[in-house]
């Protein structure tokens, strides 16, 4: 279980492609390809043929080539495709014999024609092989293939995959060099389930612990840089934009709803240095958080009506284990936050997404009854959700207690 799948799985030959970010007039294409004979490839896009719209442009266009790839990248290129129609359907091609398809989102403050909705999905934490079975393939996902059922009944935009992508600790850690964290990459990529995740579905992501090492809390020190080799290789390639050149906390907005990816990783004070009520101690550093508050404040534009700030770790204190490496040892930088969200019109609704705790939990934030600066209605939401694929926890880890104004609405800790 342990060695069978570094020593024989390091998947240097992986070849795939893959769709990140998706706009309203754009695509991000990440594609992958080792073999020397495969070279150069090229990659074409076409509105996806419709048989009930004869007028339909589903000529191929050529959009973008590699006449070499190298180990720099682990042999991989990005393209972005431009020009696009929003709420279009669009099918790519890659010499390298993959394919796939995508979808436009609607323009900003809408949604797509004939719908009255935005669906997406959202998890985290995955790693081959888990629950074990002595009989699956060595890369197998049982979650990919629970998913891959839903995908075509859920018809949803994107996956917003919230960290944990990797485990390089887990079982043990085989190395901290970047070809170590890459393979680890490789091997979800070559998972015989990720095709039916990814084929016609997007992903987009953040980072959480287990891409460096777990709880890590070291900012950018050794080994964060070879961890975040393979990522950005990978990942932010794809991903929307990042709010600041060469950050790696991202803002996109998609029809009715905007975004706010944050790192919380990176620019961490680390969890034990200071009480979790200092005003010096931060999770997210100041440019993010000064990122985030604008975020906040900035009148959303017309039919934009929610706003999800997206939390690699929960927000609410209420799972008491390992709290340390949680919002619940950054206290008042966290009020700071919850202070800026309340005070965000009525108009516009503010969720916070997380994963991280193998568990599902909605919890609500009220604001301070005491405090009539806000009303009620101005209460925000968390929902948390993980594991995709990953170990089950068989005790209970998430406890409401009196006083602390963070309100259970669910909890349901079996069925992963």
């Amino acid at each position: 279980m342990v060695y069978r799948a570094p020593i024989l799985y390091p998947s240097h030959d992986l070849s795939f492609a893959r769709v990140g970010y998706v706009s309203d007039t754009s695509a991000n294409l990440l594609i992958r390809e080792s073999d020397i004979k495969q070279l150069p490839i090229f990659v074409s896009y076409r509105s996806a043929p419709d048989v009930s719209n004869h007028n339909t442009d589903d000529s191929w266009k050529a959009v973008g080539k590699a006449y070499w790839l190298s180990n720099e990248t682990d042999h991989t290129f990005t393209v972005t495709i431009k020009g696009l129609t929003p709420s279009s359907r669009y099918q790519y091609a890659v010499s390298n014999n993959h394919n796939g398809h995508f979808t436009t989102a609607p323009g900003d403050g809408h949604v797509a024609p004939g719908s009255d909705k935005l669906t997406f999905l959202t998890s985290s934490c995955i790693k081959p092989r888990f629950p074990y079975n002595p009989l699956s393939h060595p890369l197998s996902m049982p979650g990919f293939r629970h998913l891959a059922r839903w995908i075509p009944d859920l018809k949803a935009s994107f996956m917003l995959f919230l960290g944990d992508f990797i485990y390089i600790d887990v079982p043990r850690r085989f190395g901290s060099d970047p070809e170590t964290y890459r393979r680890e990459y490789r091997q979800v990529y070559s998972s015989p389930d990720w095709p039916s995740v990814s084929k016609n579905l997007p992903w987009i992501h953040v980072m959480d612990d287990h891409e460096v090492a777990n709880d890590w809390d070291r900012n950018t020190t050794a080994p964060y840089p070879a961890a975040a080799d393979p990522w950005h290789i990978y990942h932010t390639s794809i991903n929307p934009p990042p709010v600041n050149p060469g950050e790696s906390y991202f803002q996109f907005t998609q029809g009715p709803a905007s975004f706010f990816l944050m790192d919380t990783r990176r620019y961490r004070t680390p969890s034990l240095a200071l009480p979790a009520n200092s005003s010096e101690k931060s999770m997210l550093g100041p440019e993010q958080l000064s990122a985030l508050l604008t975020f906040l404040s900035r009148p959303s534009p017309p039919g934009v009506k929610w706003k999800f700030v997206i939390s690699s770790i929960p927000f609410t204190r209420n799972w008491r284990f390992g709290s340390t490496d949680t919002w619940a040892s950054y206290l008042h930088e966290r009020q700071r936050i919850l202070e800026a969200m309340w005070s965000v019109p009525p108009s516009t609704g503010v969720i916070i997404l997380s994963g991280d705790r193998h568990e599902f939990a909605a919890t609500a934030f009220p604001p301070p009854p005491e405090n009539s600066r806000w009303p009620v209605s101005a209460t925000v939401h968390e929902f948390s959700t993980s594991p995709l694929s990953m170990f089950y926890l068989p005790f209970r880890t998430y406890e409401e207690r009196d006083g602390e104004q963070e309100v259970c609405v669910k909890y349901l800790p079996d069925g992963n």
